[in-house]
């Protein structure tokens, strides 16, 4: 099977020892980072809602976005993000074998890139997937994305000889897979926390558990999705009660801080 996770907002740029790989759409990514290279510092702040200073350090990455970068500007993509799903996916403690499985069943969907491998190699950028970014291809992202990203899923896992993917991304990006070009049947797994007063979802804790998914699903190689319920890290376990088939969920007591 295939897993997809969100980007991050929030960057590590530490030096890592990691071979790097190509990003199969680097050709759209500098297509729009030279659109988004035109836009004012105020364009900037209203595209995705930033500060200041945040506009201006944005503003001067799509001016340095480069069409062949050289290679100490970039990261491997699973490691170079470092938000919420990020903590629970922890790809710098994977082994060599479990990254290599990853790279074939595992992707990240992002607003500039499209479509990323574990170790693809990436620049500094923001541009999150539901920016109204307006291209020769439409009024926002998701039009400029259309169906590509569904195609090059489908393709994937033609490659891997699966027809099924797992959903760890957020509605904002997996809003850009195209449903009605995607072949794969899609597995959402849904990860709620009890107070005792009925679960519910906690943003910040459904994060990390999707990006723990991920990695469930590449430190076990798993290809049958009837295995997805057999996950309990961070003290999850399967309710069937309230799952659907497409949907499982996972519930666990609100963690004591």
């Amino acid at each position: 099977m295939l897993v997809v996770i969100s980007p991050a907002k929030r960057l590590d740029w530490a030096a890592r020892d990691m071979d790097v790989t190509a990003p199969a759409m680097q050709e759209d990514a500098v297509r729009l980072a030279k659109t988004a290279r035109n836009l004012t510092l105020g364009d900037l702040k209203a595209l995705m809602h930033l500060s200041d200073d945040l506009a201006r350090l944005n503003r001067d990455r799509f001016r340095d976005f480069a069409a062949e970068p050289e290679a100490e500007v970039l990261r491997p993509a699973a490691l170079a993000f470092a938000g919420d799903t990020y903590q629970g996916l922890d790809a710098a403690s994977l082994d060599a074998d479990e990254m290599d499985w990853a790279q074939d069943h595992l992707r990240i969907l992002s607003g500039l890139y499209g479509l990323l491998r574990p170790r693809d190699a990436i620049q500094p950028y923001r541009l999150e997937m539901g920016s109204r970014l307006k291209t020769r291809r439409g009024k926002n992202l998701y039009d400029y994305w259309g169906d590509d990203l569904s195609k090059a899923l489908n393709a994937q896992a033609a490659t891997v000889d699966s027809d099924v993917l797992v959903n760890c991304a957020s509605q904002e990006y997996f809003g850009a897979v195209n449903p009605k070009a995607l072949k794969l049947r899609v597995i959402t797994p849904q990860f709620m926390e009890d107070k005792g007063q009925g679960p519910k979802i906690v943003s910040f804790f459904a994060k990390k558990a999707r990006g723990a998914m991920a990695r469930f699903v590449v430190q076990n190689r798993l290809t049958d999705p009837a295995a997805l319920t057999d996950f309990d890290t961070g003290g999850y376990a399967y309710q069937p009660d309230l799952s659907k088939p497409e949907a499982p969920v996972f519930v666990r007591p609100y963690p004591e801080t």
